[in-house]
């Protein structure tokens, strides 16, 4: 029997929901570009309800514990005497969502003794130490493409947000202001700016899609070139590197994966070479910006604006620079977490159970790491040292 440690962000401050807004969720079987959504043998759950909360469970006590494994849900992860410390090192399998990950760090793998399986409900590992998950031939998955075009809604919203300043606008109406000049001095319109996009791949490809009709000048950078057809269609100019492409932009957005090659990537000698005025939108990871060069560009107006949902650490504590400096549009890591996309991410989540529960393989485009490599996804977004 297998000991599955999940851990899961709080329920909500007046308690887990008794109703929701919406009773359904669209259907969906398949992602762009054909891969099917998760098919896992059963559910446990209602879609569209909240499952990513620790009283949610990812909908997968039940399943879980029939077949006789134990299944602890925790929230406590920070500190030698969390929860997650004190139970980890007899788990077999470590449960974590990007939004409140769990830092698989290498002590932590060197102290679970047992450990076998990291899942990330959700996509984005990098809160696995993936050499260290190699080299202990821990098993790595995630539920590849669950929540790619939720983060890729989200940034065109971001983006409009920002380019528009509809945040304060709004903010005038909540205190009864009717300041209609003080609510346009920062807006324009986004018909015929230039938007790039650091990476390309299931996100960023969503997203150039999804800004095609605004007529936009549209940019990317990836280490794969995408095919021509799809730089004809979309009207794409690819650039080798984000040095050369964030010259050209009015707007970014980064949609890589955190790796060596990324972290830092946006400090302020990358940020100088940028428009004057240019907008940044970060829902990939944190670090591969540098926290404070993001806050001094903001003050200094080298960029007009820098919106996100993704922090480091997660939690961001109180006085994290980001919550203060000027014109963000910053989120808590929530552009993925949609009650949509834990539907899928759930079921993915007791897919990747399910088959290595019966010692049958896991789908080749959920691996990170496996068998002392990394495999499928992971071979593709990720390096390690």
């Amino acid at each position: 029997m297998a000991k599955v440690l999940c851990v899961l962000y709080d329920d909500p401050v007046d308690g887990y929901p008794t109703s929701y807004a919406r009773d359904d969720l669209p259907r969906i079987d398949h992602y762009p570009g054909g891969q099917t959504t998760p098919t896992p043998r059963g559910l446990d759950f209602t879609p569209g309800h909240l499952l990513g909360s620790v009283s949610g469970e990812l909908g997968l006590r039940r399943f879980l514990e029939s077949a006789g494994h134990t299944f602890v849900v925790t929230s406590d992860k920070e500190g030698d005497d969390s929860e997650f410390d004190r139970e980890l090192p007899d788990a077999d399998v470590v449960i974590s969502q990007p939004f409140w990950p769990a830092y698989l760090t290498a002590d932590r793998i060197a102290k679970a003794r047992n450990l076998k399986l990291a899942i990330t409900a959700g996509i984005g590992s990098d809160h696995v130490d993936l050499d260290a998950a190699v080299a202990r031939d821990v098993t790595v998955a995630e539920v590849t493409f669950s929540n790619s075009i939720s983060v890729a809604e989200h940034v065109v919203m971001m983006m409009l947000s920002m380019v528009r300043d509809y945040l304060p606008a709004h903010q005038w109406v909540l205190d009864g202001g009717w300041n209609i000049a003080d609510c346009v001095s920062r807006s324009y319109d986004i018909e015929g700016m230039h938007v790039g996009t650091v990476a390309a791949g299931r996100i960023g490809l969503a997203v150039l899609r999804r800004l095609k009709p605004f007529d936009v000048q549209l940019h990317y950078t990836d280490r794969h070139r995408l095919p021509e057809p799809v730089e004809r269609e979309l009207g794409l100019t690819f650039h080798e590197s984000t040095a050369d492409m964030v010259p050209h932009c009015d707007v970014v957005t980064i949609n890589a994966p955190l790796h060596p090659e990324t972290e830092g990537l946006f400090d302020d000698k990358l940020i100088a070479t940028m428009k004057n005025g240019a907008y940044l939108i970060n829902t990939a990871r944190a670090k591969i910006c540098d926290r404070d060069a993001i806050a001094r560009a903001l003050r200094s107006g080298r960029l007009a604006g820098y919106a996100g949902d993704v922090w480091y650490p997660q939690p961001a504590g109180p006085d994290h620079p980001w919550r203060a400096m000027p014109h963000h549009g910053m989120t808590p890591h929530i552009s993925g977490s949609s009650l949509s996309a834990q539907a899928r991410y759930a079921a993915g989540t007791r897919e990747i159970l399910e088959s290595w529960l019966a010692g049958t393989p896991i789908r080749e485009e959920y691996l990170i790491v496996d068998k002392g490599h990394l495999a499928g996804t992971g071979a593709h977004s990720y390096s390690t040292r």
